[in-house]
């Protein structure tokens, strides 16, 4: 008789299997005569030795076999030293057994543990080493151990720690975590040594050295089935070799836990009985080792199983549009770096350089003039150099205006001056002629008080003579300079810019300036935005200061009007246009909610005549709390419906107030919830009046410019991207619409979108609309808290629902939990694949959009997209915080001259 053995320590279970001499055929001999799958290996080896005879003179043979319903196939053989691949197809070895079929066995339980057995056997045949090394990554209990090296620093770092929080050199079960650096999981950390505690047949509180030494060379082990067994060992409470739904549900909340998911905490009772569903088909009540490690192996599996709406390709020809492009040789790297600049900056660049060519040739006008002066013999330079600087002055005050007109700006942008001006860039040259302004300003007013009013007054008769007309024909002293209209004017300007500048700045608008009381309120946007309104005292006064000019007296000598009349004439009407359209879209029958992550939405019906396109924003004044305050937000509804929304972040004192305002009326109620409104009654004295003006281009705009686009939203940033994709929604319900529609009803359909066209469309003869020209978007929105998801749930059904082309994939990103891989979210990412792959839905978001954990392998994602969309310009569109801008505008840039994709970059901050 020979003997085979197969067991597993890490599951405590083993098998032995006695294999006579002779085999018989399966269906002369019993089952039972040979236990759980007993009749199974001994037909096997048989075939074997009748197939392999070349080989018997080998002691040891490697066999991989497969179970199929009521089949065994044999799929390969090799020895340890040269393995002969027998191939499936050709020489696969089958064979039926009857044990296999569902028989008519009376003892139910004996039958139960053998189709379990039966599954285990054929998860232990299936499982490759490549499934083993997938799944490794998903067991990491420490985030570092990639070589050698980098463990044995780890370990100084622990050791270190141990002798900062050791206690008598023992180290408490409570600082376990800190120790090892889980520091912000110390509850998981706690679960780790208990478990690692109970291996030992121990029940402690403390460790030593030497036994923490231990503890971090089993979780720091490399072995997947060492990770394995701690994670299991970890949900086995009471070390029976088996699992039960309240350890599943118990070690599911400490994962929640860890990863502050509060949610998932709740429904933990709900996903550990889906897991033993699912692992436990036999109600046994329990699971084993080799049944979890299934669950992990098959994860990919289970996400293939509904639609892919989020899942990152794995293709692997991601690089057949990727060239590795690296420019040999000092001249060729820095003809590379300014090929790149060139292209990039080239619409700034001209801008730049033309406004810096027109100061310079002003300068150098009246430089030139006032030399040829009989006031220079006196002042000299120090007079060339004031005037110069205030004709600067002059082109920059008016200058300063334009980027900030609204208005004509939002024209611009749709027609073909947005091929070469980056309107995008409005606020950031805005602040670059604030720079040139405070320039001008002191090479002017420097010069004047500190030289050349000086030597004006300390001039001999001799040499005041020859200007001595310029001032009546007597010399003036300086105190007569300072207190004349001219120089109280200058002085005044100065001031008051001054105050204008320091509180425009980041760290004042930003609240990032801390003062004592009541100092304070010279800090945030408030301060900021009453402040900036001095420059209308600004301007009258430079007016006023151009007239009474020291020498110049004619009237065409004195071109301070000439300068800024223009552009303050149309910032006037700009503001005018403000003011009475606001009055006009002032929102009607507003629906409030307050949803998670304190963002309150504001639903309103459209207001008559407005009209805009997806990605722009509008500004909100709420009377109740400032007759003076706008506020910019993004609008979140798409063009084509009936309503105007928006979503607003509640982080400063205006959207505090305005929370308040909506929430704390007595006389209605507001539930706080997704999709929970109220609406204000007809009474004016119950709902808060709210005005509107706008819309106002933004880069997001021109998103239709583009056949494919690359959206990326951090946290509220998400919100002009809803837009776009509510618009591609509908206008791909209007393509389905006209495409479904029969030719003797085109007439009349035509007839009802004529009249039902969104704001902004195109139409081609007939009155048909234009076919849009995006026809693939993706949109990554990256957010810190999972009740984000509540904001925009409703859009991610829908495009779940109707965008059957697949034109929309969207990826949302989860940051606070812990990245696929860690241990800590490992039995989370399992059960959101399990429900996924069961019911369609995510556990985080509610949606069919599945959310992956950590942040974005933005260099993964724009070589996919460059793979999936050759020969294609893609329009990459941002909102968020400037960090990451700098990222994703360096990717677009390399993966344009890497591949044949070319990538324009697009940012918004907020």
């Amino acid at each position: 008789m020979r003997s085979l053995s197969r067991s597993s320590s890490r599951s405590n279970y083993g098998r032995t299997f006695e294999l006579p001499d002779d085999c018989e055929d399966p269906q002369s001999r019993r089952t039972s005569d040979y236990g759980v799958g007993g009749a199974m290996l001994p037909i096997f080896l048989n075939d074997l030795s009748r197939s392999s005879q070349q080989e018997q003179a080998q002691d040891l043979v490697e066999l991989t076999i497969e179970l199929e319903d009521d089949a065994v196939v044999l799929c390969s053989v090799s020895t340890p030293t040269a393995p002969a691949r027998v191939s499936r197809s050709s020489h696969g070895s089958r064979r039926k057994f009857g044990w296999l079929r569902s028989g008519s066995s009376s003892d139910i339980e004996e039958r139960t543990i053998s189709e379990r057995d039966e599954r285990r056997i054929k998860a232990k045949l299936q499982r490759a080493r490549s499934g083993a090394k997938r799944a490794l990554n998903g067991l990491r209990f420490i985030s570092k151990t990639g070589g050698a090296s980098d463990a044995e620093e780890l370990w100084r770092l622990v050791e270190s720690r141990f002798e900062s929080l050791a206690e008598d050199g023992l180290l408490a079960r409570e600082d376990f975590g800190e120790c090892i650096g889980m520091v912000d999981t110390k509850e998981f950390a706690v679960g780790i040594f208990d478990a690692l505690a109970r291996r030992r047949g121990q029940k402690i509180g403390k460790i030593t050295k030497e036994e923490l030494r231990e503890f971090w060379l089993q979780i720091s082990d490399q072995s997947f089935d060492a990770r394995l067994q701690i994670f299991f060992d970890m949900a086995d409470s009471n070390v029976d070799g088996r699992i039960t739904r309240e350890e599943v549900q118990e070690l599911l909340m400490l994962s929640a836990s860890a990863n502050k998911l509060s949610k998932l905490k709740e429904q933990a009772e709900e996903y550990a009985s889906l897991i033993m569903e699912e692992l436990d088909p036999e109600n046994l009540g329990y699971i084993e080792l080799w049944q979890l490690e299934t669950l992990l192996l098959q994860r990919d599996t289970y996400m293939n199983y509904s639609r892919p709406l989020s899942t990152t390709s794995k293709t692997s020809n991601w690089n057949q549009n990727l060239s590795p492009f690296t420019p040999k040789g000092a001249f060729r790297k820095l003809s590379f770096t300014f090929r790149c600049l060139v292209l990039e900056n080239w619409q700034r660049g001209w801008i730049l350089l033309l406004w810096m060519m027109a100061m310079a040739g002003l300068f150098a006008w009246k430089f030139i003039q006032y030399k040829n002066m009989a006031a220079f013999q006196v002042m000299g330079y120090c007079l060339t150099t004031a005037k110069g600087a205030a004709e600067t002055l002059k082109l920059n005050m008016a200058l300063i205006l334009l980027p900030v007109c609204r208005n004509t700006l939002t024209w611009l942008r749709s027609t073909r001056a947005r091929y070469f001006v980056p309107f995008d860039d409005n606020i950031n040259f805005h602040k670059t002629i604030a720079c040139a302004i405070i320039i001008g300003v002191v090479l002017h007013v420097g010069n004047h008080l500190a030289c050349d009013f000086p030597r004006l007054v300390n001039s001999s008769p001799e040499e005041f003579a020859p200007m001595s007309t310029q001032f009546h024909n007597k010399k003036p002293t300086y105190k007569y300079l300072l207190t004349g209209v001219e120089g109280v004017t200058g002085i005044v300007m100065v001031v008051l810019m001054a105050i204008a500048f320091t509180l425009a700045t980041h760290k004042f608008r930003k609240n990032g300036v801390r003062l004592p009381s009541p100092f304070n309120r010279l800090t945030g946007f408030n301060a900021f935005w009453y402040s900036h309104h001095l420059t209308a005292i600004v301007y009258i006064l430079l007016i006023v200061h151009g007239n009474f000019v020291y020498l110049a007296h004619e009237w065409y000598q004195k071109t301070t009007w000439m300068y800024i009349s223009a552009p303050l004439l149309l910032y006037v009407a700009e503001r005018n246009l403000r003011t009475r359209r606001s009055g006009h879209f002032s929102a009607k029958d507003l629906k409030v909610s307050v949803l998670p992550g304190n963002v309150l939405s504001i639903v309103m019906s459209k207001p008559n005549g407005f009209r805009y396109r997806s990605g722009q924003y509008i500004f909100l004044q709420c009377p109740t709390i400032s007759s003076f305050e706008w506020h910019p937000f993004s609008i979140t509804s798409a063009p084509g419906d009936d309503h105007l929304s928006v979503h607003i972040r509640i982080v400063g004192d205006w959207t505090h107030e305005l929370k308040r305002v909506f929430t704390e009326d007595k006389d209605s109620t507001y539930v706080i919830g997704r999709a929970e409104f109220c609406q204000g009654g007809t009474n004016s004295r119950i709902q808060p009046r709210l005005l509107v003006d706008g819309p106002y281009g933004a880069a997001a705009q021109d998103y239709s410019n583009y056949d494919v686009l690359l959206l990326v939203g951090l946290g509220i940033g998400a919100t002009p991207f809803i837009s776009i994709l509510r618009d591609l929604l509908n206008n791909t319900r209007e393509e389905l619409m006209d495409s479904n529609t029969d030719s003797s009803r085109s007439a009349s359909l035509n007839s009802y979108t004529s009249s039902n066209t969104s704001p902004g469309s195109s139409m081609i003869a007939g009155g048909k609309k234009k076919p849009q020209r995006t026809r693939n978007a993706y949109f990554y929105w990256v957010t810190r808290e999972p009740g984000s998801f509540e904001w925009f749930k409703g859009v991610m059904d829908q495009v779940a629902e109707m965008d059957l082309k697949g034109q929309i994939e969207l990826h949302n990103y989860l940051t606070s939990v812990y990245e696929e891989g860690d241990a800590r979210s490992t039995l989370i990412t399992m059960v959101q694949a399990l429900n996924h792959a069961k019911h369609g839905v995510d556990i985080l978001s509610g949606t069919r959009v599945r959310t992956h954990f950590a942040r974005p392998n933005w260099k993964e994602v724009y070589s996919r997209v460059a793979t999936k969309h050759p020969n294609a310009t893609i329009g990459v569109f941002y909102c968020g915080m400037p960090v990451l801008a700098k990222e994703l505008k360096k990717l677009s840039h390399e993966l344009t001259h890497r591949t044949s994709t070319r990538f324009e970059f697009h940012k918004e901050y907020f």
